[in-house]
């Protein structure tokens, strides 16, 4: 896979694609062969990836649900990765923000997988993977609206690939720990002042205690992961989750 050219031909279109693991799969998907359209809120950042990869870019926020009807997704790859993180304890957790983060990283990608369905029904031939987290499959204290709505997304794949293999859609779910992305830093600060302890110590002693493998996840480790799920030889796998969570989820 890493050298074939097997999305030659292919539109895809990645969510949060200006910086960490939407950039590396925006990079790899290209090359793939595909034509990406990078879609992330900082038009700037996303014309320099856009740029790099010799694709598109289109800047939008995503928790404007109007602006996503309005998006072109006559795509073959859909990516849905944007997303935020709020550490707070659930009695003191915002309200605003728990919609916000739910809207964006379930709501959003539901939008946009009904748009961009149609497209892939008349080619007989889709490929949707949601990048969720192991937090889809276990929860945390202090990530209420995160956990949720990652659970939410996992539901909504297998829903997705029941309905789109009669028209050659595959939907699956990629679920890393923790990566060495923007969201992850800023995670560690927010960690760092709720637990009252120094920033490596929540690396040390938080983020990589359930692993087995002592290290954040490189946000090229994710890409590569999408890039199978959209190639020939996966195109049997759907509804599945592909855990890259270090042995955190082994115990």
């Amino acid at each position: 896979m890493t050298t074939t050219r097997s999305l030659s031909g292919r539109r895809a279109l990645v969510t949060g694609a200006a910086s960490g693991i939407g950039r590396a799969c925006a990079v790899r998907l290209a090359e793939a062969g595909a034509d990406v359209v990078v879609l992330d809120r900082d038009a700037d950042a996303a014309k320099a990836v856009a740029e790099a990869v010799d694709g598109t870019a289109v800047a939008v926020d995503l928790t404007d649900l109007d602006a996503v009807d309005t998006l072109d997704l006559d795509v073959d790859v859909l990516v849905n990765n944007a997303g935020l993180q709020h550490v707070a304890p659930l009695h003191e957790f915002p309200v605003d923000r728990f919609s916000l983060i739910l809207r964006l990283m379930l709501e959003a990608p539901f939008r946009l997988v009904r748009g961009a369905l149609p497209h892939m029904y008349e080619r007989q031939w889709g490929r949707i993977v949601n990048v969720s987290s192991v937090h889809g499959l276990r929860a945390s204290p202090y990530k209420s609206a995160y956990v949720t709505a990652k659970h939410g997304l996992e539901g909504l794949s297998k829903v997705i690939a029941l309905e789109g293999a009669p028209h050659g859609v595959t939907s699956n779910c990629v679920n890393p720990a923790y990566v060495r992305t923007p969201l992850v830093e800023g995670q560690i600060t927010d960690q760092a002042r709720t637990h009252g302890i120094s920033e490596d110590e929540v690396v040390e002693q938080i983020m990589l205690a359930p692993a087995a493998v002592k290290r954040l996840i490189e946000p090229e480790e994710v890409a590569e992961a999408v890039a199978y799920l959209c190639s020939p030889g996966a195109g049997s796998i759907t509804g599945s989750s592909l855990v890259m969570d270090g042995g955190w989820s082994a115990h």
